[in-house]
C-alpha cells in the first residue's frame, strides 16, 4: 500500500488553518499527547474533514472531539479502498476514543479443514491459505464446542503431524487414527464437512434421542451437556429458516443498540434460504453508518460478499467500490423501504435487537471475563475461557495427592474439579504432577485454551516432555506459574513476571493450592482410620464396601484365598491377584 504521511499542526484544531489535499485516504484527530481521538477514511481528505465543523454537526459527539483535539494527521492512499483497510487497522491499533470499536479487538475465529492427504480439523484465527474455512464466529465459545462434537462423532485428527503409533487422542476415542489406518477417514472429512456446511439435521436429531434417554435416565447432568451441544451446533451451524423466492444470494444487515452497547446482526440467505446469521457486538459511539462499516470490513475482509446487500443506512460509494473488489463484480447495496427484502431486513434488526438485550446482561460484560480477555491478549494467547490448573501436596512422602481446577471464562467452575492421589512410587513433585496431568488427560475430549501448573521451568519441562511422549505436544498451550515474584514460564518464550492484568491466572494457581491442601488435610485427618485396602490400584470405596460385606470384615478378607476374592461382587480374578499379592507380599 503507498502512502504519504503528513502533519498540520495547529493548537487548538481550527477550520481555517487546515490545508489537506482533496485525495482520498485516511485522518487522525490527536490530542496534544499524541492520543488518537478519532480514526476516518475519506474519498477526500479536504472535503471530509472540513466537515467537521460545520455549525450544525450531524453527530452529537463531533464538537467535543474537535475540542478536544490539537491536531490533525492525514494518510493519502492510491484509492479509497486502501483507505477502507488502513482505517481498520489504525483503529484496531489506536484503540479511539470515539471510534466504534468491536467488543472484541482480536481476529475472530475459524474452523478449518487443512489440505492434508488426512485434513486436520482446527480452531484458529489464522488458518492457512488452502484450508477449507467456516467462519469468523464472533462466539469464539460455541465454535469450540462444535470442533470437540465432530472430533468426538466423526474422529476427525488435530495433530501437528502424523505418528506411526498414534497418540492419545486416538487411544480416548478423540482420532480414528489416520496415521495407522486411513480407511473410511474420507467419509468422515465429507460427513464433518456436511455438518459444517450445514446439513446437521441428522447430527442434531441424533443428540436429541440421547438428551432423552439421559433424562429418561434420570442422568440429567448428561441431558444438559446434549443440550448445550444441539445449542452450540445451532448457534454455529447455518440453519434453514425461512425461504423465499427473493432470497437469492444476499446478505440482511441488522442493527441495534443500547446506550454505547450495539451488536450488528449479518443474516447470509442463499437460493432462497435463510442459511445463518452471526452478530457482532460492539462499542458504538453514535455512528450507525461507522459502527455497521467496521463490522462488514471485519466480515467481508475474510469471505466474498454476495450478490445483494441489505443495509440499515446507505454506506457510501468507498464501501461499495470496496465490496466490488472483494466480490469481483458489482455488490448490488440496498436499503430497501417495502417488500420482501424490506420485510428480510427488519428481521436482522429484530434479531440485531434481541442479541444486544442479551449482550448487556451476558458473561462478555462480565469483570470476570474482561479478565480472562486482558490476560490472553498480554500473552498473546487465542483465548483464556477455558484454564485447567494442577498442584500437588504431600507430607514425609505421606499423603502424596494432587488436584485439578477449572477455570471457565474467568470463573472457577467447581464442578469440574478433580482430586488425586498418587499411585505410583514417585516421592518427588515432578514425576507425581507428570502422573496426575497424564491420568486427566485420558479422561479428556476437550483440551483447554491452556494447562497451566504450580511450579517452575523444571515442572514446565517435565510434563511438556510427557505430553510430547503422547503425541500431544503443541496441541495446546501449557505454562507453570512460580510463586517466587509470580513467574509465568512458557516452552520457548522467555519467562515474565506478572502484574494484575495476569490475575486470572494468578487466581487459577492459587485456588488449585487451596483445593489441593484442602484435600491433603481432608486425607491426613482420615489417617488412622485409612484402610490397607486402599493403597490398591483398581480399589475404591465402593469396592472396598463390597469386600467388607461379602467376607463380614477385614479379618476376613485377609484369611480369604485368591478365589474366594474373585467370587466377590465386583472384583474379579486381576483384581483379586492384586489384592492378595498386597495383603501377603
Amino acid at each position: 500500500m503507498g502512502v504519504d504521511l503528513h502533519r498540520i499542526i495547529p493548537m487548538p484544531v481550527e477550520s481555517a488553518s487546515l490545508d489537506l489535499p482533496d485525495k482520498p485516504g485516511v485522518y487522525l484527530f490527536r490530542r496534544a499527547d499524541g492520543r488518537v481521538q478519532y480514526v476516518g477514511k475519506a474519498t477526500d481528505l479536504r472535503a471530509r474533514v472540513r466537515s467537521y465543523f460545520a455549525k450544525n454537526p450531524d453527530r452529537k459527539m463531533i464538537p467535543a472531539m474537535v475540542a478536544n483535539s490539537d491536531d490533525i494527521d492525514y494518510i493519502v492512499t492510491r484509492n479509497p479502498s486502501e483507505a477502507l483497510i488502513l482505517e481498520r487497522q489504525l483503529i484496531r491499533k489506536h484503540k479511539p476514543r470515539y471510534n466504534s470499536l468491536l467488543k472484541d479487538d482480536k481476529s475472530f475465529p475459524f474452523i478449518a479443514l487443512t489440505s492434508h492427504e488426512y485434513p486436520r480439523l482446527l480452531y484458529t484465527r489464522h488458518p492457512p491459505a488452502d484450508a477449507k474455512r467456516w467462519g469468523p464466529f464472533p462466539d469464539a465459545g460455541a465454535a469450540k464446542r462444535v470442533i470437540q462434537l465432530l472430533r468426538r462423532q466423526f474422529g476427525i485428527r488435530d495433530c501437528p503431524e502424523l505418528l506411526p503409533k498414534g497418540c492419545l487422542a486416538m487411544h480416548i476415542g478423540l482420532c480414528t487414527g489416520p496415521c495407522i489406518d486411513g480407511t473410511g477417514y474420507d467419509e468422515q472429512i465429507r460427513a464433518a464437512s456436511a455438518v459444517l456446511d450445514g446439513d446437521a439435521g441428522v447430527l442434531i436429531e441424533a443428540l436429541q434421542e440421547e438428551m432423552d434417554d439421559a433424562s429418561a435416565a434420570q442422568n440429567y447432568e448428561e441431558a444438559a451437556s446434549k443440550r448445550d451441544m444441539i445449542a452450540a451446533v445451532q448457534t454455529t451451524i447455518a440453519q434453514q429458516v425461512i425461504h423465499s423466492r427473493f432470497y437469492q444470494d444476499c446478505d440482511a444487515v441488522g442493527f441495534a443498540a443500547m446506550a454505547d452497547m450495539a451488536v450488528v446482526v449479518i443474516l447470509h440467505a442463499k437460493e432462497g434460504v435463510i442459511q445463518g446469521q452471526v452478530s457482532y457486538p460492539l462499542i458504538h459511539r453514535g455512528d450507525i453508518v461507522a459502527s455497521v462499516s467496521l463490522v462488514l470490513s471485519e466480515h467481508y475482509s475474510q469471505r466474498r460478499p454476495p450478490r445483494t446487500l441489505l443495509v440499515p443506512a446507505p454506506l457510501g460509494e468507498s464501501m461499495e467500490a470496496w465490496f466490488g473488489e472483494r466480490r469481483g463484480s458489482r455488490v448490488e447495496v440496498r436499503n430497501p423501504q417495502r417488500g420482501e427484502l424490506a420485510k428480510l431486513r427488519r428481521m436482522a434488526d429484530q434479531n440485531a435487537e434481541i442479541q444486544v438485550t442479551r449482550e448487556s446482561t451476558s458473561r462478555s460484560g462480565s469483570l470476570e471475563q474482561a479478565a480472562a480477555d486482558e490476560a490472553a491478549r498480554l500473552h498473546s494467547l487465542d483465548s483464556l475461557d477455558h484454564i485447567v490448573c494442577f498442584d500437588m501436596a504431600q507430607l514425609l512422602g505421606e499423603e502424596r495427592v494432587g488436584a485439578s481446577v477449572v477455570f471457565r471464562n474467568g470463573r472457577p467452575t467447581k464442578k469440574e474439579y478433580r482430586t488425586y492421589r498418587v499411585k505410583s512410587e514417585a516421592m518427588d513433585d515432578l514425576r507425581m504432577m507428570s502422573e496426575v496431568v497424564e491420568r486427566w488427560l485420558k479422561r479428556q475430549d476437550e483440551w483447554p485454551d491452556l494447562l497451566l501448573l504450580d511450579g517452575g521451568e523444571v515442572h514446565l519441562s517435565h510434563v511438556c516432555a510427557m505430553l510430547d511422549g503422547h503425541g500431544l505436544s503443541g496441541r495446546f498451550p501449557v505454562a507453570a506459574l512460580a510463586k517466587k515474584e509470580e513467574t509465568l514460564w512458557r516452552p520457548d518464550i522467555d519467562p515474565k513476571i506478572l502484574d494484575r492484568r495476569s490475575r486470572v491466572l494468578i487466581h487459577a494457581r492459587d485456588e488449585a493450592h487451596r483445593f489441593v491442601n484442602g484435600y491433603h488435610r481432608k486425607r491426613r485427618s482420615k489417617g488412622g482410620l485409612k484402610s490397607p485396602l486402599e493403597d490398591i490400584e483398581g480399589v475404591g470405596a465402593k469396592k472396598i464396601q463390597s469386600l467388607l460385606r461379602h467376607f463380614g470384615g477385614m479379618r476376613g478378607i485377609e484369611h480369604a484365598s485368591q478365589g474366594e476374592l474373585a467370587a466377590a461382587p465386583g472384583i474379579g480374578k486381576s483384581l483379586a491377584g492384586r489384592i492378595h499379592q498386597h495383603l501377603h507380599g
